[in-house]
């Protein structure tokens, strides 16, 4: 019988995360590190004169991608142990250098380094999906920049902004992120060569007590990878803060998708503003007349999920104890990636949504109609005032309609005929109503903050990001 759907697969690989990032976390692309980490300790410690001939380094290069998973597999059955069962099959397709593998290294040297040199890929790669939807919403900001909308606070209409303006709170909130993740990518240090403890012993007998030697091997090695700092200290392995730190950092990308995702549903309930809806999609089993979300849904679903995950990380680190405790392997390993895949496919949702917003200018227009004519009542009594009227009793008047038509609306469900009676009033007669509700008055300075906005931060991060490799939010399903 086919094995094929039998197994459990994980969603976030199968529906979510893009197969560079399921790609970066798997199995071959872990191991390859690995190998590449026993290389260049090799390297260093032929440089700095250890008896490595230049035949087992190029033995090991060779062998460098000849991964056997099935032996790697009959090894770890017998040793219990990931690491030498890797070690052994290494050997196995480099013969002459197995002698000098592993040479005074642990596992956490193999694991630990593994994992910086991964996530670091992983948060390069976070950063240009933020930036890339920066610019998507930047340019969605300025082309409605003017375009006036109702403004909501407590989900009750406020006062007017625009469409633009409303874009650039979400585009300012992934900017932030941006930031931090640059940050983290940074601040990453190497965890280095040091030992089963931390303290080296085993690299200080190898070099026969020259310290030098062991700390230059040290730069070395961090160099291969890019790495131009070094952990000071460690334990056994590096601080789990690390990775709390870096779990943080995703959690504050999928704050701002959540948010972002939320207001897309419900202007799409409002039908001002919705996501894609590609031609033969069905909304609904039931309804065929439905026209779902469910991109910002899924996308608010990974969110939480990121939220929910970033807690472990916290745990572990707060957990380890004194050098080293065993208990953060098993958890690291899934909550780690899932963070990474989890985010990755959150921003791709989020990265094709962006492109293909649809706006609905009738509507928005119709929501302002409805609502204008209150937002507008201080600038009708002014008006008045001006024209000769008594600015009490104008207020008054003005009261006493308002709550007329605030009934027309609510109670009867009728249209807001609130400036139509203020017309039909004498006392304003001298109000030029079609001048008083000019809604692009009512905006503020929104329209000059979307240009002050795409100048000072999304301009620079564009720059930025110019030649960046380029990311498709082709969705999976």
């Amino acid at each position: 019988m086919s094995q094929t759907n039998l197994m459990y697969e994980s969603p976030l690989v199968a529906r979510n995360a893009s197969r560079e990032m399921s790609e970066l976390f798997g199995a071959r692309r872990r191991i390859v590190v690995w190998r590449s980490l026993w290389l260049a300790l090799a390297e260093g410690q032929r440089e700095l004169g250890l008896p490595i001939t230049a035949r087992q380094i190029s033995t090991l290069k060779r062998g460098l991608e000849k991964v056997d998973f099935d032996a790697a597999a009959k090894y770890e059955s017998k040793l219990r142990h990931d690491v030498m069962a890797h070690v052994h099959v290494f050997g196995d397709v480099a013969p002459s250098a197995r002698s000098i593998l592993h040479l005074g290294a642990t596992s956490a040297f193999i694991v630990d380094n593994a994992d910086l040199i991964i996530m670091r890929e992983a948060l390069e790669r976070i950063a240009i999906w933020l930036a890339s939807i920066i610019d998507r919403l930047g340019k969605f900001a300025k082309r409605y920049r003017a375009m006036p909308t109702l403004g909501f606070t407590h989900y009750q209409p406020a006062q007017l902004t625009t469409v633009g303006k409303r874009a650039t709170l979400w585009c300012w909130d992934f900017a932030r992120d941006l930031e931090e993740v640059e940050l983290r990518i940074k601040q990453l240090r190497f965890r280095g060569v040091k030992g089963t403890t931390g303290t080296q012993a085993s690299f200080l007998e190898l070099f026969e007590g020259r310290h030098a030697k062991v700390k230059r091997l040290e730069k070395l090695v961090a160099k291969s990878f890019g790495f131009q700092k070094c952990e000071p200290v460690t334990g056994q392995t590096y601080s789990r803060k690390v990775d709390a730190q870096v779990a943080a950092t995703l959690a504050g990308v999928a704050q701002s998708v959540h948010k972002t995702a939320n207001d897309l549903r419900l202007l799409s309930n409002l039908k001002e503003i919705e996501e894609p809806f590609e031609k033969a999609q069905v909304g609904s089993s039931a309804m065929a007349y439905k026209r779902n979300p469910m991109r910002m849904e899924r996308a608010t679903g990974l969110a939480r999920l990121v939220l929910s995950l970033a807690t472990s990380p916290q745990m572990t680190a707060a957990e380890q104890w004194l050098e080293r405790t065993l208990d953060d392997s098993a958890n690291k390993r899934v909550s780690i990636p899932e963070l990474f895949l989890a985010t990755d496919g959150m921003l791709k949702l989020m990265h094709n949504v962006s492109a293909g917003l649809v706006v609905y200018p009738k509507m928005i227009r119709k929501r302002i109609d409805d609502e204008l004519p209150f937002i507008a009542t201080e600038n009708i009594m002014m008006a008045a005032s001006k024209a000769g009227g008594d600015r009490q009793e104008l207020h008054e008047r003005i009261r006493v309609h308002s709550h007329a038509a605030g009934a027309q609306v609510k109670q009867h469900g009728k249209p807001n005929d609130l400036i139509a009676r203020l017309k039909a009033d004498a006392h304003f007669d001298g109000v030029a109503f079609e001048k008083v509700l000019d809604s692009s008055k009512y905006v503020g300075r929104a329209p000059q903050q979307v240009d002050e906005f795409v100048a000072q931060v999304v301009a620079p991060i564009r720059r930025r990001y110019a030649r960046s490799k380029k990311v498709s939010s082709q969705l999976s399903v």
